[in-house]
């Protein structure tokens, strides 16, 4: 075999084995991965009212057995009414801090037209300030479904917004009458009437 022959055959093994060897490197490379993951954690929110009826001093009044006595002004006439009088009270409702935002809904017993139940009438409006009289209650939003006079078992076609974690409060002003007119058969009757504040969040 001549030089010449030799080199050339030599020149073609080596290339043979450096096409060998890159297909070793691409095989190599085709084999490496990597990942990466993404996740949360999730938590649900709460929501909670509660009321005070003095606009200032909330608390929770979650049960019927643990409701919140109002103040009706002037509380000679509350507690001996006559024909004509008319008292007024104040219930205020907000959310607690934290809570998310929600709405409230003013609901009455039904055993509200018990004793002298049957007699009386009412309305309650929203009011901006937390003093419930007469000036005010006058002054006031109307709740939808209760106008002056209704009977005591009826409660309010409309809700009002909270605010999330207790940002605004809804003060609602109640008026209660024993109407002009009244039988000489309430003489005497009493009344512990009640009513629920429903709230749904939103």
């Amino acid at each position: 075999m001549t030089p010449r022959r030799w080199r050339l055959r030599r020149a073609r093994a080596v290339l043979a084995c450096g096409l060998v060897l890159g297909i070793g490197v691409s095989s190599t490379l085709a084999a490496w991965n990597d990942s990466e993951y993404g996740g949360a954690t999730f938590t649900a929110g709460t929501f909670n009212i509660q009321g005070a009826t003095d606009g200032a001093t909330f608390s929770q009044h979650a049960t019927a057995p643990a409701a919140a006595t109002l103040s009706f002004a002037v509380p000679a006439v509350a507690s001996a009414m006559s024909p004509g009088d008319a008292v007024y009270a104040l219930f205020s409702v907000k959310t607690v801090n934290p809570s998310m935002a929600g709405a409230v809904q003013l609901r009455a017993n039904a055993s509200n037209n018990a004793g002298l139940g049957a007699y009386l009438t009412y309305s309650v409006r929203t009011i901006s300030q937390t003093t419930c009289n007469a000036a005010n209650f006058a002054a006031g939003t109307a709740l939808a479904g209760l106008a002056a006079g209704s009977p005591l078992t009826v409660g309010s076609t409309s809700t009002q917004a909270l605010s999330a974690n207790g940002a605004n409060q809804v003060n609602y002003c109640f008026e209660v009458t024993l109407p002009a007119g009244t039988p000489t058969a309430a003489q005497g009757t009493t009344l512990t009437a009640a009513w629920e504040f429903t709230a749904t969040s939103g």
